[in-house]
């Protein structure tokens, strides 16, 4: 039997972030056809994780429309799992996969240019290797499109913005003439608009690009985590 995918987001009190949650899984239905796809979430917005898995009699699928490894996905995620349906299978994070190619297609959507400068802004965590993972995908998007990258966390900004304006310097000083902001978020939201906010006190004419939303590299990482794991459940059945 095919598993059921139960992707499951954070949840947010901003109504975009629900809208882009089911356009994404309306696009992975479109990919996985025959497959039955689920959207819960963590916090804030309904159907609750506990509240799917509940309904669910067969052993599902949990893919975590997360872009770090952290507090979620390390501990919340996988107690809830536990209460609500054990023999469920949960996969890595989708920002295992490297989104960079979502990431720089925004960026030219956005009207990207060789004299910018890019700041990357995630949302920040109290897990440190969840900040270094937004640390590397900076590296990548740097490496691909050949010039300067800095990250800022937009829950840690600093006193009057500090680290928004520092990373600017830097960028800066490697020989940036404009600056264009790349979300690395699945849907616009406060968050990056506190970010953006905070370069429109040192920066004018800003390009900022789209959030990753329904991109085919988040598609496809949902896609392929959703295999792997239903195949390695078919294994383990036996079936």
């Amino acid at each position: 039997m095919t598993p059921t995918l139960v992707l499951v987001a954070h949840g947010s009190r901003d109504p975009r972030f629900a809208d882009t949650t089911r356009r994404v899984r309306a696009a992975v239905a479109d990919r996985l056809p025959g497959v039955r796809v689920e959207l819960s979430y963590l916090d804030l917005d309904s159907p609750s994780v506990g509240e799917v898995l509940t309904d669910l009699a067969e052993p599902p699928v949990v893919v975590p429309l997360l872009l770090a490894d952290g507090y979620h996905s390390k501990i919340d995620l996988p107690a809830l799992i536990a209460e609500h349906h054990p023999q469920a299978r949960q996969t890595a994070v989708i920002g295992t996969h490297s989104l960079v190619s979502g990431l720089t297609d925004r960026l030219v959507e956005a009207g990207l240019s060789g004299r910018d400068g890019i700041l990357l802004c995630s949302v920040g965590s109290s897990d440190q290797g969840a900040d270094l993972h937004a640390r590397r995908r900076a590296i990548e998007l740097s490496t691909r499109l050949n010039r300067p990258v800095e990250v800022v966390f937009a829950t840690k900004l600093g006193t009057e913005n500090r680290m928004v304006r520092l990373a600017i310097r830097r960028l800066r000083a490697t020989g940036a003439q404009q600056i264009a902001l790349s979300p690395y978020f699945l849907s616009a939201g406060l968050l990056t608009e506190r970010v953006e906010a905070a370069l429109d006190e040192f920066e004018t004419g800003v390009r900022v690009a789209g959030p990753l939303g329904t991109h085919p590299a988040v598609i496809d990482a949902i896609s392929s985590e959703y295999l792997r794991a239903a195949r390695l459940s078919t294994i383990a059945t036996g079936l």
